[in-house]
């Protein structure tokens, strides 16, 4: 089985170095969505980034929240985050910062941020309740989590669902739509809200050589908010 990491605006691994836009490099094409579309970013933000990479969501973010924002990126590859930490150089980007850590146990104080976003690395976590429980308790009172990610729509055969390969594009690990609701109104959040983006299945349909992985599996928007009042 030949399964390929899903692609978003380009194939090329390196798009141009443009100030104040994302650094060479940063872009690794390994998303499946806009997390910062949805998140509805403003100036003075602390933002969060699970499974940041080499930063490119990241930077955008960065754009949206100004030099009087934060951005931190949390990643648990210590070669991404030192990828990510010189594009911060490269681009003196002194609004962000990459960690390094896991997004089930965040290197994050409680109520700090102020959004989590996220594009497609939850569906990769064996323990994705934990890191939806850690997204809630970073969040301040009223923070919101927008995350673009991947959701199962149909039983995978166990082909997939056993491959190694299937698990790291995004594929093996997801889960439906219903767990995910579950899991995010067990941690605290209101106002959950996941929305399946049907024109996803044109790129995820070429994820995989022998199948149409776009039968199983679908992009989708996942949001959600932290109540302002916690509950007891």
């Amino acid at each position: 089985m030949t399964i390929r990491w899903g692609r978003t605006a380009s194939d090329s691994d390196t798009p141009p170095t443009i100030s104040r836009r994302s650094p060479g490099g940063a872009d690794l094409g390994l998303g499946c969505g806009n997390p910062k579309a949805i998140a509805d970013l403003e100036a003075g933000e602390t933002v969060l980034d699970l499974g940041s990479g080499a930063g490119f969501d990241c930077f955008l973010a960065a754009r949206e929240v100004g030099d009087e924002g934060h951005v931190i990126g949390v990643d648990m590859t210590p070669e991404m985050v030192g990828k990510a930490r010189a594009n911060v150089a490269k681009n003196d980007a002194t609004n962000v910062e990459f960690r390094l850590g896991e997004i089930e146990h965040l290197p994050v104080a409680d109520r700090s941020v102020d959004v989590v976003i996220s594009n497609c690395v939850v569906n990769l976590s064996p323990a994705k309740a934990q890191v939806f429980r850690e997204a809630f308790r970073v969040l301040a009172p009223g923070g919101r989590l927008a995350i673009s990610d991947v959701v199962l729509t149909a039983s995978l055969p166990d082909a997939v669902r056993e491959d190694p390969d299937s698990l790291a594009a995004c594929v093996a690990g997801a889960s439906p739509i219903e767990a995910i609701e579950r899991m995010l109104n067990n941690a605290g959040f209101v106002d959950v809200h996941v929305a399946p983006k049907d024109d996803s299945a044109e790129f995820i349909s070429e994820w995989d050589d022998e199948r149409d992985m776009s039968e199983y599996v679908v992009s989708a928007t996942i949001e959600a908010r932290k109540p302002t009042a916690e509950r007891a």
